[in-house]
């Protein structure tokens, strides 16, 4: 009789698949108001991760973290007419607070653009306050009609930068290096996925940027993740709030501006883009739990797991020691497979005796035995093989189902079968966009020939990526 598969495989229903691995890796539960989330401390452990390495980043990029209020007042977001229109559809508004009516709504924080805007009217006041560099790490709500743990909930997790700067060229280049140097670096180098760097269409765009920048990854079923974005907003909401500053010269000149983030929608991608049939694979340079010491059966085992498991701490590894030995090892193997910890070192009494121990490599799958004194040296380079790994499937799998084609109709059919289509965006154009966004497909992003960004919507050469989407 065959053995019952813990997860639903993924060429079976990819939705289910994706579904039965946040519960059984324990990652995340539904919350009890439609379309919220309960993070489980797992799941909540890769965001952490994802905070860490991303704070990082943009703290090397200049920008300070702050914070500002959740409840904005509904006429803040009427100031920008593209931005209130944008946004209206997912908006959460409070109408009673304190068991009274209040004088004026509020809106629950979509996005913060207008409520930072109104204080960066009062705090920049000359040059010299420029530029202003802000990131902030919060919650934010937007009413979702169809959502999905991780990848479209009601209320979620992000990092939001908004900045301030002199010139259209300062804020041009910031908005290109937080895509380039943040986002990016972070998503190929340590999520080891292969994104797509591009520009979104006028239709795509942010509500209210005069230019987006995005990030685009293929998952594993051949649909587009957008796991990031980082805005030039121009001077639209400076001139909405009056954000101006007093020039070298004595002009008072409007400020140009970007905004840019990422959430927790990245912890789906993670998911989608390296979980199999047996659970999450999470790249090694990412994850909380790098290396998971087992002791199989035996008082002895235990104690050579905690005492191995120190010396691999000391040595600059992530470890957690499992030496649960009333629980049956079969089950917390299959645990720690579905959870994705790259690595297991288990240990028994045979290991014991031979002086060996199974290394058993989450990634590329496998096992060996090996000597026990040899992990410390060994480890490091093992879980650098395996991120590389990682990064280059994506990236293989990114190529092998891109089609380059001259139709509307051919790009819609390759985004039906599961992948991505490359058509000039001279030959497609918005009516052809338009008509794909009939069927449920879209442009995600388009890029130049040679793979960079273009500068302009209509540059010469320009691509349009296309996908159906999360």
């Amino acid at each position: 009789m065959a053995k019952t598969p813990v997860l639903t495989p993924q060429a079976e229903d990819f939705p289910r698949w994706y579904q039965d691995l946040i519960n059984k890796a324990e990652l995340a539960d539904n919350g009890p108001v439609r379309g919220t989330m309960v993070i489980r401390p797992y799941g909540y452990g890769l965001w952490e991760r994802m905070q860490h390495e991303m704070d990082a980043r943009i703290k090397n990029a200049g920008a300070q973290n702050a914070y500002f209020p959740l409840f904005i007042p509904q006429s803040y977001l009427t100031r920008e007419a593209e931005h209130v229109e944008g946004f209206a559809p997912e908006l959460a508004v409070v109408t009673h607070g304190g068991g009274k009516e209040l004088e004026e709504p509020v809106v629950v924080r979509p996005t913060s653009e207008t409520i930072i805007n109104d204080y960066f009217s009062k705090w920049v006041q000359s040059y010299r306050d420029l530029p202003l560099l802000i990131n902030q790490w919060a919650n934010v709500v937007r009413w979702e009609m169809r959502p999905r743990v991780f990848l479209r909930t009601t209320e979620f997790l992000w990092q939001e930068g908004h900045t301030a700067h002199a010139t259209y060229e300062d804020a041009r280049d910031y908005a290109a290096y937080i895509h380039r140097e943040v986002y990016a670096d972070f998503m190929v180098n340590v999520l080891g996925i292969d994104v797509v760097l591009g520009r979104k269409t006028p239709r795509e765009r942010f509500a209210g940027a005069i230019n987006t920048l995005t990030l685009e990854g293929m998952m594993g079923d051949g649909k587009a993740l957008q796991m990031g974005t980082s805005h030039e907003l121009g001077t639209n909401f400076a001139k909405a709030f009056q954000t101006r500053y007093l020039t070298a010269d004595g002009r008072q000149e409007l400020v140009w501006q970007t905004s840019w983030g990422t959430s927790t929608r990245m912890v789906g991608g993670l998911i989608m883009s390296h979980g199999d049939d047996n659970g999450l694979r999470v790249p090694p340079r990412l994850a909380a739990v790098q290396v998971v010491v087992m002791a199989i059966k035996g008082e002895e085992s235990v104690a050579r797991v905690r005492e191995l498991g120190g010396t691999l701490r000391a040595a600059g590894l992530r470890v957690h020691v499992d030496d649960r030995v009333d629980t049956p090892f079969g089950r917390r193997a299959v645990d720690w497979e579905l959870k994705g910890v790259p690595v297991r070192i288990e240990i028994g009494p045979r290991d014991l005796e031979a002086g060996t121990a199974m290394l058993v490599r989450r990634i590329p799958g496998g096992k060996e035995a090996v000597p026990a004194d040899a992990l410390t040296a060994l480890l490091p380079k093992v879980l650098e093989d395996d991120q590389a790994l990682l990064l280059e499937q994506s990236r293989r799998r990114r190529e092998s189902r891109t089609t380059d084609v001259s139709t509307v109709e051919e790009a819609a059919a390759a985004a039906a079968a599961g992948g991505w289509a490359r058509i000039p965006w001279a030959v497609l154009g918005e009516e052809g966009e338009a008509k794909l966004a009939e069927q449920a497909v879209s442009v995600r992003c388009l890029v130049a020939e040679d793979g960079s960004v273009p500068e302009a919507d209509d540059a010469p050469g320009t691509v349009a990526l296309v996908a159906r989407a999360y």
